[in-house]
């Protein structure tokens, strides 16, 4: 197969050809909730999302632990508090913490201030929970308000994964030049593939469940590609879907390809910022980060 270019020397940390981050959507029955808010009382819904709680965790750790592969983990700050145990754990076996929000809002409906009073709720929890304060972000529903990376900066945040406007990770925007972001992408990620319930239906319309075989092959010829372009891979994983028992063996032998390759520079998201913040070069004026920052500024039309 033919890639579209060789990979940059000298890019990754140690010479290595690409960049290979985990992270982890700890979302358990909020998912189901941003989904189908209808359902706060179906206990039969809201199981399916108390799964990666209650079982998806601990197993994922497991396997995580398997290839020694630390993650970032983003916690709505709620679930902090419904899962301390499961939360300890993370932080105890190395993982990075980050920040998703208190209770997975959709913050494409809130303004501002509410996504800054969610985010903060989120970072007391962490603080006095665990200990700790996050300097990952994730937005786990909808999008930005103007003027938060530049907020998010402001509050010791350095790096966020929220967008999928990139296969390498870049500045947010000249005026928030301290956040990094580390984009994503939902052929990469575990929810679009598995993501099912029968009533209410989620996704609607959607009556089916993927192939986990066929998920497989999709992320190793993905993972191949960006090794041979030496770009930033990062896969989303989600207890409550990734937590069953075939799943956890489709990651495994997932894992046990990309431990196969050399060049491959696997760290946390976190890891991938600061590296990306002291030898990248600054964002081309028409990088669509700057743009986008251009164009929804505080005031002017999102």
């Amino acid at each position: 197969m033919t890639y579209l270019q060789e990979p940059p020397v000298g890019r990754w940390p140690g010479q290595n050809r690409c960049a290979f981050v985990v992270t982890v959507g700890f979302e358990a029955e909020l998912s189901v909730l941003a989904a189908a808010p209808d359902a706060v009382d179906r206990a039969k819904s809201l199981s399916v999302g108390q799964y990666g709680g209650n079982r998806g965790v601990d197993r994922l750790l497991a396997e995580l632990a398997r290839f020694g592969t630390r993650a970032s983990w983003f916690i709505p700050g709620s679930n902090l508090l419904t899962y301390p145990r499961q939360a300890d754990a993370v932080a105890a076996a190395g993982h990075e913490p980050a920040n998703m929000g208190w209770a997975l809002e959709d913050m494409g409906q809130q303004t501002l201030s509410q996504q800054l009073e969610s985010i903060g709720r989120a970072q007391d929890a962490f603080d006095v929970l665990l200990g700790i304060s996050p300097q990952g972000f994730r937005a786990g529903r909808g999008s930005f308000a103007a003027g938060l990376p530049e907020q998010l900066a402001g509050l010791g945040f350095t790096w966020s994964s929220s967008w999928h406007g990139d296969d390498l990770p870049h500045f947010h925007a000249a005026s928030a030049a301290d956040l990094v972001e580390v984009p994503r992408h939902h052929e990469l990620d575990d929810f679009p593939y598995f993501v099912f319930n029968l009533d209410p239906p989620i996704p609607k319309g959607s009556p089916r469940i993927a192939s986990s075989r066929e998920v497989l092959r999709n992320w190793i010829l993905e993972f191949d590609a960006y090794l041979a372009e030496g770009l930033c891979f990062v896969l989303t994983l989600h207890p409550e879907i990734i937590g069953t028992p075939g799943r956890v063996g489709m990651l495994r032998q997932f894992l046990e390809h990309v431990n196969s390759c050399s060049g491959v520079w696997q760290a946390t998201g976190g890891e991938v910022a600061q590296w990306w913040r002291q030898n990248a070069a600054p964002n081309s004026p028409s990088h669509p980060a700057e743009i986008f920052h251009t164009l929804t500024r505080e005031g002017a039309p999102a």
